[in-house]
């Protein structure tokens, strides 16, 4: 599907959900991978094992990006491990689910400082060793536009991304480095799972029936256009983010 053989990416978040499927989809099509992840060992070790069957010399890196000096170290040893890194996706976050009235302040400190600090000295690093040409990948989230309860802080994170992403693309556009976002409403992981508990098949029967697709996207649909915009082709589509939702978000206020 895409012609990416002889890159080099790094994930973060890249062993579970979206981040692994997108890790997969890049080692199938010839791309050195190196994913990072912060603390499930046993899901690390099982996805290493799946994504080196595509793609062998693939490398895990155990790293909490709300430590700037955990993040720039990982960034390091990625790229010594490959010769260089090509692409670069920006996938983990993290926060505390509860509204922003109830936050507290280290809820706050601590989504930011993954999400938000994490993203910058990650790029900052990054950007040392990616040569001309190379991608970078941002992950949104629905939640950066429209409100989901309990994302009141995580949607904030992400809103900054999003304009970051922006400033860091004239940054780099220079050296033909592109920058870009992709958001996306929901898909099926253990993530969701956790985030609606024992309403999740209801959740999920309702985000179907709102999406024009009637149906909500597999990991794969959104790892799809995350590789599609790390394609050499992609080389003048910037400072863009591209929202995967099946429809959601422009659907009439007035449907029930």
């Amino acid at each position: 599907m895409f012609d990416l053989r002889g890159k080099r990416a790094l994930i973060t978040g890249g062993t579970r959900g979206l981040g692994k499927a997108t890790a997969v989809m890049l080692a199938r099509n010839g791309v050195s991978v190196a994913m990072n992840y912060r603390r499930d060992d046993d899901s690390a070790r099982a996805t290493l094992n799946e994504v080196s069957a595509l793609a062998p010399g693939a490398t895990v890196h155990k790293a909490d990006l709300e430590d700037d000096v955990q993040v720039r170290a990982m960034v390091r040893e990625a790229a010594s491990a490959m010769g260089g890194i090509d692409i670069f996706i920006a996938n983990a976050a993290a926060t505390a689910f509860k509204p922003i009235l109830e936050t507290k302040p280290h809820n706050i400190a601590r989504t930011f400082n993954l999400s938000v600090g994490g993203f910058v000295a990650a790029v900052q690093e990054v950007a040392k060793v990616m040569p001309d040409g190379g991608r970078i990948v941002m992950v949104s989230g629905i939640d950066s536009i429209r409100d989901c309860p309990g994302h009141g802080v995580l949607g904030a994170a992400k809103a900054a991304l999003e304009s970051m992403m922006r400033a860091f693309a004239f940054e780099l556009g220079p050296r033909q480095i592109t920058v870009n976002g992709v958001n996306f409403a929901y898909v099926e992981t253990d993530s969701s799972r956790f985030y609606f508990g024992a309403d999740f098949e209801a959740k999920t029967a309702r985000i179907r029936a709102r999406s024009a697709m009637r149906r909500v996207a597999t990991p794969d649909e959104v790892a799809a256009i995350i590789c599609m915009l790390c394609m050499p082709e992609a080389s003048y589509f910037t400072a863009q983010t591209i929202l995967v939702d099946g429809g959601i978000a422009s659907i009439s206020p007035f449907e029930p």
